[in-house]
Protein backbone atom coordinates (compact mmCIF):
# COMPACT_ATOMS: atom_id res chain seq x y z
CA UNK A 1 0.00 0.00 0.00
CA UNK A 2 1.25 3.49 -0.86
CA UNK A 3 0.98 6.33 1.65
CA UNK A 4 0.60 9.97 0.79
CA UNK A 5 1.88 12.23 3.53
CA UNK A 6 0.77 15.84 3.75
CA UNK A 7 1.60 16.87 7.34
CA UNK A 8 1.13 20.57 6.54
CA UNK A 9 -2.64 19.86 6.27
CA UNK A 10 -2.93 18.60 9.87
CA UNK A 11 -3.37 22.09 11.29
CA UNK A 12 -6.24 22.74 8.88
CA UNK A 13 -7.93 19.36 9.29
CA UNK A 14 -7.81 19.37 13.10
CA UNK A 15 -8.53 23.05 13.53
CA UNK A 16 -4.97 23.31 14.90
CA UNK A 17 -3.70 26.24 16.81
CA UNK A 18 -4.27 29.53 15.11
CA UNK A 19 -2.67 32.72 16.33
CA UNK A 20 -4.99 35.16 18.06
CA UNK A 21 -6.54 37.78 15.85
CA UNK A 22 -7.25 37.86 12.16
CA UNK A 23 -4.92 35.74 9.98
CA UNK A 24 -4.93 38.39 7.26
CA UNK A 25 -4.16 41.25 9.63
CA UNK A 26 -1.38 39.34 11.39
CA UNK A 27 0.12 38.45 8.00
CA UNK A 28 -0.14 42.02 6.74
CA UNK A 29 1.43 43.43 9.91
CA UNK A 30 4.18 40.77 9.92
CA UNK A 31 3.01 39.39 13.28
CA UNK A 32 2.68 35.85 11.85
CA UNK A 33 5.91 35.18 9.95
CA UNK A 34 4.54 32.05 8.23
CA UNK A 35 1.60 33.99 6.81
CA UNK A 36 3.64 37.12 6.05
CA UNK A 37 6.00 35.00 3.93
CA UNK A 38 3.04 34.09 1.71
CA UNK A 39 2.39 37.70 0.62
CA UNK A 40 3.48 37.89 -3.01
CA UNK A 41 2.49 41.48 -3.83
CA UNK A 42 1.47 44.68 -2.03
CA UNK A 43 -0.60 47.45 -3.51
CA UNK A 44 -1.70 50.77 -2.03
CA UNK A 45 -4.73 49.49 -0.07
CA UNK A 46 -4.68 45.73 -0.74
CA UNK A 47 -2.26 42.84 -1.07
CA UNK A 48 -2.07 39.40 -2.70
CA UNK A 49 -1.30 36.35 -0.58
CA UNK A 50 -1.01 32.62 -1.22
CA UNK A 51 -3.62 30.52 0.56
CA UNK A 52 -1.95 28.57 3.40
CA UNK A 53 -4.38 25.69 2.71
CA UNK A 54 -4.69 25.83 -1.10
CA UNK A 55 -7.10 23.96 -3.34
CA UNK A 56 -4.44 23.96 -6.09
CA UNK A 57 -0.95 25.32 -6.56
CA UNK A 58 -1.09 29.07 -7.09
CA UNK A 59 -4.29 29.53 -5.03
CA UNK A 60 -4.18 33.28 -4.34
CA UNK A 61 -6.29 35.69 -2.34
CA UNK A 62 -6.63 39.45 -2.87
CA UNK A 63 -7.13 41.07 0.54
CA UNK A 64 -7.83 44.66 1.58
CA UNK A 65 -5.35 45.85 4.18
CA UNK A 66 -8.16 47.27 6.23
CA UNK A 67 -10.09 44.77 8.38
CA UNK A 68 -13.53 44.82 6.73
CA UNK A 69 -16.04 42.00 6.31
CA UNK A 70 -18.18 43.06 3.36
CA UNK A 71 -18.01 44.80 0.01
CA UNK A 72 -20.36 47.42 1.43
CA UNK A 73 -17.69 48.48 3.94
CA UNK A 74 -15.01 48.95 1.27
CA UNK A 75 -14.08 52.38 -0.04
CA UNK A 76 -14.14 53.08 -3.77
CA UNK A 77 -10.32 52.98 -3.78
CA UNK A 78 -10.28 49.58 -2.06
CA UNK A 79 -12.87 48.14 -4.45
CA UNK A 80 -10.95 49.49 -7.44
CA UNK A 81 -7.65 48.06 -6.27
CA UNK A 82 -9.17 44.70 -5.34
CA UNK A 83 -10.39 44.33 -8.92
CA UNK A 84 -7.12 45.62 -10.39
CA UNK A 85 -5.14 43.12 -8.32
CA UNK A 86 -7.57 40.33 -9.18
CA UNK A 87 -7.05 41.13 -12.86
CA UNK A 88 -3.28 41.25 -12.38
CA UNK A 89 -3.33 37.98 -10.40
CA UNK A 90 -5.23 36.32 -13.26
CA UNK A 91 -2.46 37.30 -15.68
CA UNK A 92 0.29 36.23 -13.29
CA UNK A 93 -1.35 32.83 -12.72
CA UNK A 94 -1.71 32.31 -16.47
CA UNK A 95 1.98 33.16 -16.99
CA UNK A 96 3.19 31.05 -14.06
CA UNK A 97 1.02 27.94 -14.33
CA UNK A 98 -0.77 28.01 -17.70
CA UNK A 99 -4.10 26.89 -16.19
CA UNK A 100 -7.05 25.92 -18.37
CA UNK A 101 -9.30 28.12 -16.23
CA UNK A 102 -9.40 30.10 -12.98
CA UNK A 103 -12.12 30.15 -10.34
CA UNK A 104 -12.59 33.65 -8.90
CA UNK A 105 -14.88 34.07 -5.92
CA UNK A 106 -15.85 35.92 -2.78
CA UNK A 107 -17.57 34.21 0.17
CA UNK A 108 -19.20 36.79 2.42
CA UNK A 109 -20.18 35.34 5.80
CA UNK A 110 -19.86 31.88 7.38
CA UNK A 111 -23.11 30.67 5.78
CA UNK A 112 -21.61 31.45 2.35
CA UNK A 113 -18.54 29.33 3.09
CA UNK A 114 -16.10 32.00 4.24
CA UNK A 115 -13.29 30.41 6.24
CA UNK A 116 -12.32 33.86 7.48
CA UNK A 117 -15.71 35.55 7.66
CA UNK A 118 -14.66 38.84 9.23
CA UNK A 119 -12.01 39.91 6.69
CA UNK A 120 -13.09 40.25 3.05
CA UNK A 121 -10.94 38.49 0.43
CA UNK A 122 -11.18 37.32 -3.18
CA UNK A 123 -10.01 33.80 -4.09
CA UNK A 124 -8.31 32.94 -7.37
CA UNK A 125 -7.87 29.19 -7.90
CA UNK A 126 -6.09 27.97 -11.04
CA UNK A 127 -7.81 24.94 -12.60
CA UNK A 128 -6.78 22.35 -15.17
CA UNK A 129 -8.91 19.94 -17.14
CA UNK A 130 -9.10 16.75 -15.09
CA UNK A 131 -7.70 18.27 -11.88
CA UNK A 132 -10.50 16.75 -9.83
CA UNK A 133 -9.11 13.25 -9.52
CA UNK A 134 -9.74 10.30 -7.23
CA UNK A 135 -7.63 11.80 -4.42
CA UNK A 136 -9.99 14.76 -4.13
CA UNK A 137 -13.26 12.96 -4.74
CA UNK A 138 -12.62 9.75 -2.79
CA UNK A 139 -9.63 10.38 -0.54
CA UNK A 140 -10.62 13.91 0.48
CA UNK A 141 -7.01 14.96 -0.12
CA UNK A 142 -5.30 17.06 -2.73
CA UNK A 143 -1.92 16.44 -4.29
CA UNK A 144 0.06 19.66 -4.71
CA UNK A 145 3.37 19.21 -6.50
CA UNK A 146 4.82 22.60 -5.52
CA UNK A 147 5.51 23.92 -2.01
CA UNK A 148 4.07 27.27 -0.93
CA UNK A 149 7.60 28.69 -0.69
CA UNK A 150 8.32 27.65 -4.29
CA UNK A 151 4.99 29.14 -5.42
CA UNK A 152 5.84 32.45 -3.71
CA UNK A 153 9.28 32.47 -5.34
CA UNK A 154 7.68 31.80 -8.74
CA UNK A 155 4.96 34.48 -8.40
CA UNK A 156 6.75 37.45 -6.80
CA UNK A 157 8.84 38.45 -9.85
CA UNK A 158 5.80 38.09 -12.12
CA UNK A 159 3.80 40.47 -9.90
CA UNK A 160 6.76 42.89 -9.85
CA UNK A 161 6.94 42.78 -13.68
CA UNK A 162 3.17 43.29 -13.99
CA UNK A 163 3.28 46.25 -11.59
CA UNK A 164 6.19 47.79 -13.51
CA UNK A 165 4.28 47.43 -16.79
CA UNK A 166 1.30 49.14 -15.13
CA UNK A 167 3.57 52.00 -14.09
CA UNK A 168 3.28 51.31 -10.36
Amino acid sequence: MDHLWSPWRLQYVTGGTTPPGCVFCTADEGVDAQQAALIVHRGQTCYVILNLFPYNNGHLMVVPGRHIATLGEATAAELHEMMQLTQRAEGVLRAAYNPHGINVGINIGKAAGAGVADHLHIHLVPRWNGDTNFMTTVGESRVLPESLEASATRLRPLFADAAARAGL
